[in-house]
């Protein structure tokens, strides 16, 4: 316990995360745009948008299975099978849903007033939402974005299942190196016979709460700066 070390996994998860949010955050938004600007009513919309909230209450464990199958085995020539980015596009099937719900909302929260006056003064429909809707709608964008990340951040069941090692002494240096993070090895020090690893576990339990509130200030700092933008 005395030389156990954290720093293959904080750059794990710094990695993982970086990743997570470069996949998800586009796609999220993206989908949201369409489901709310482009496409028509109709039970075909609907549909999407039931399945896509039923997703975001799927246990975590699911996309594990889902990553597994997919990222690690059907994708192993691109991925390199038990790799970062194998990790990382499990966690972005995990908090997708997410961010597709609180764009949608952020969207709709947007006063149709705007929309009227920017077709009013010849705007298009792309015109409108890239330099109308989507800066007012920024502020609920990134609100979700951090909630999203929270939850991705403490995860271990999908990286369990996705291969991320319970122990590792090389530091990942790309997306396609193998890698641990840190709930994985508080998981694994918890598990480990020799009281004294709860020590380092407790240690590694205040390195990822700080971890986490780095990001999330990072994002509300981003977030309060879109808000003065704006106003």
């Amino acid at each position: 316990p005395a030389e156990t070390g954290i720093w293959p996994g904080l750059l794990g998860s710094i990695w993982l995360m970086t990743l997570t949010l470069l996949f998800a955050f586009p796609l999220g938004v993206g989908a949201a745009i369409y489901l709310e600007e482009y496409a028509s009513t109709g039970w075909l919309s609907s549909l999407i948008e039931t399945n896509i909230r039923n997703l975001a209450g799927v246990p975590s464990i699911i996309y594990g299975m889902l990553g597994l199958a997919i990222f690690v085995r059907a994708l192993e020539p691109i991925t390199q099978g038990r790799t970062v980015i194998s990790g990382a596009l499990t966690m972005a099937l995990l908090i997708l849903p997410l961010i597709i719900v609180n764009a949608q909302e952020a969207l709709r929260a947007v006063p149709s007033t705007i929309r009227e006056a920017s077709y009013g003064l010849g705007a298009t429909r792309w015109q409108t939402i890239y330099r109308q809707v989507l800066p007012a709608a920024v502020p609920g964008i990134l609100t979700g974005t951090i909630l999203a990340m929270s939850r991705a951040i403490g995860e271990t069941a999908p990286l369990i299942v996705v291969g991320a090692a319970a122990y590792i002494t090389v530091n990942p240096n790309g997306p396609f190196s193998p890698f641990t993070a840190l709930p994985m090895l508080i998981y694994n020090w918890t598990s480990q016979p020799n009281p004294q690893f709860r020590n380092a576990a407790a240690a590694g339990i205040i390195v990822l709460l700080v971890l986490l509130l780095a990001m999330n200030s990072f994002a509300i700092i981003m977030r309060n700066r879109a808000v003065n933008k704006r106003m």
